[in-house]
């Protein structure tokens, strides 16, 4: 089964999850502090977190969004605070579903199970496993070398030589916007929300909106488009950003 954390600092509720966890044929590990989960997802990554947000050293949701800058790990909060507003902030923070207290074994194993179902991928990379140390904008192939060149309509991105051209032009970008611009390519036509591009791409859990915004519209300007009459740069309101190629 899968490898589980539980970050909860009440011991009796600790031994309780761990024990229900385990009855299901799951490893659990455990951590009772935000930091000490943080450095067990470095050292010993996961396949799940089940997440506590009242912890002693660190609020809940900081420690979500500081696990979002290192890792994909599915993510379980638990939570006694249900109301939308603080669900949609735990969401967009990086949750991947949520229990609310109380709440039985049972129905946090069925989660824990619906979370890597959803999660599960075919890139054989473990959900949980951290960030790539290389250069976001290298695209891995199979055998983890950077991929092939990356050809969306007329625009060409070539991960290995960190070089783009648009219909035989070369594309004079920054760091970041190759990075970007690679990391989408690599996903085209496909919505990537705002908090993947933060996560893989910035790999920092605080970077504000308008951070990614300003790389868009400087990415626009060279692609000759503008947000208001987009061709390969689509924002898809509320979700996340598209590359495609223009029909």
């Amino acid at each position: 089964m899968a490898s589980v954390l539980v970050v909860e600092d009440d011991p009796v509720i600790r031994a309780a999850l761990i024990e229900v966890l385990s009855a299901h044929g799951h490893v659990v590990h455990s951590a009772a502090q935000g930091f000490e989960a943080l450095r067990e997802i470095t050292s010993r990554p996961p396949d799940v977190v089940v997440l506590d947000l009242g912890l002693p050293d660190l609020d809940g949701t900081d420690v979500l969004r500081m696990l979002r800058g290192i890792s994909r790990v599915p993510v379980v909060v638990a939570t006694a605070r249900d109301d939308d507003a603080e669900v949609v902030t735990l969401l967009n923070a990086g949750a991947d579903d949520y229990v609310v207290k109380p709440f039985s074994g049972e129905q946090l194993a069925a989660r824990i199970g619906a979370v890597l179902r959803r999660t599960a991928t075919g890139a054989g990379v473990p959900a949980g496993a951290p960030l790539a140390a290389g250069p976001p904008g290298a695209v891995p192939d199979e055998s983890g070398a950077a991929a092939r060149p990356l050809v969306v309509g007329d625009l060409v991105v070539d991960p290995r030589a960190r070089a783009a051209s648009l219909a035989g032009r070369e594309l004079r970008l920054t760091r970041r916007e190759f990075d970007l611009l690679a990391y989408l390519a690599a996903h085209a036509d496909q919505v990537v929300s705002r908090r993947r591009i933060l996560a893989d791409v910035w790999r920092q859990p605080y970077v504000e909106d308008q951070t990614i915004d300003v790389h868009l519209s400087a990415l626009r300007r060279k692609l000759g488009e503008r947000a208001a009459r987009p061709r390969y740069l689509h924002t898809v309101r509320g979700i996340g950003i598209k590359l495609v190629s223009p029909r």
